[in-house]
């Protein structure tokens, strides 16, 4: 269940509060905008942890017992009196919740626009570790592979699969802006695929990271093959092998999932 069937769920059984941080001066735990539900029992989300969610929480669960909130906004410095070393203040508002609110909720708080596209393709163990990691980030995941029921029967909530054939046929059909990232099962699609991504790269100048898993030996080799195709050396630059954050060592898939993923959240905003 996601966290916006869950939290509307709540709301069909009572009422909740609404705790977002709405302004921080110097260092907070949570940026502007994240945010926590709370019912008499139990928690969704989280805008940092520590004394000042608990101290929120607190907040939140005497306005449900009076039946409102408490105050709209309060501020909480960031010191002794919090135990907490930050530094800074935050700054949060209460808002009163119930089922009346459910409709445009998730639209409000989830902040998709501003969520990265990736483009995935392959649905071999690296690339299944990866969704499993991206998924649970700031990100919408397109998973393409071109072999039939390669795909898990229950995908997370902002993860879209395309059976492709061939494989390289999705590429035009990629969001713009998107992070690809190519580790299909054959060496012979990775490399259409890369094809179509610098075709698409030098038409459109609308995919700004192309990864490519693999050794520095095989980007030696398709880089040559690349050249025949007609691709220059400042086309080929673009392309990032191998891919992940450099210095996070070993080849099982799920550190390599967490290096990827690393690397994407360091990019600059397309």
């Amino acid at each position: 269940m996601s966290v916006w069937q869950e939290l509307a769920r709540w709301l069909t059984r009572g009422p909740a509060v609404l705790v977002r941080v709405a302004q921080v001066e110097g260092s907070g735990p949570r940026e502007v905008g994240a945010w926590m539900a709370v019912n008499a029992s139990s928690l969704l989300g989280t805008i940092g942890g520590g004394q000042l969610e608990h101290e929120a929480m607190a907040e939140a669960r005497a306005g449900l017992a009076a039946g409102h909130v408490l105050q709209a906004r309060r501020r909480f410095a960031l010191g002794p009196s919090l135990g907490q070393c930050c530094g800074g203040v935050v700054h949060l508002d209460f808002e009163w919740l119930d089922a009346s609110h459910i409709a445009g909720l998730r639209e409000r708080l989830g902040g998709e626009a501003q969520w990265r596209p990736v483009a995935l393709f392959g649905g071999g163990h690296v690339g299944r570790a990866l969704v499993e990691v991206l998924s649970r980030l700031p990100m919408r995941i397109h998973w393409i592979d071109s072999r039939d029921e390669i795909f898990p029967g229950t995908l997370a909530e902002r993860v879209r699969a395309e059976h492709s054939e061939p494989v390289q046929g999705a590429v035009p059909g990629l969001a713009p802006g998107s992070r690809v990232l190519i580790m299909s099962f054959s060496h012979a699609e990775d490399l259409d695929i890369l094809a179509a991504c610098l075709k698409r790269r030098r038409e459109h100048a609308d995919l700004p990271f192309i990864g490519l898993i693999g050794s520095r030996s095989k980007w030696a080799k398709f880089q040559a093959r690349l050249r025949e195709r007609g691709f220059s050396e400042a086309e080929l630059a673009a392309v990032h092998c191998p891919i992940g954050l450099p210095g996070i060592a070993g080849k099982q898939p799920e550190v390599i999932a967490i290096a990827v993923a690393a690397q994407l959240l360091g990019l600059p905003d397309a």
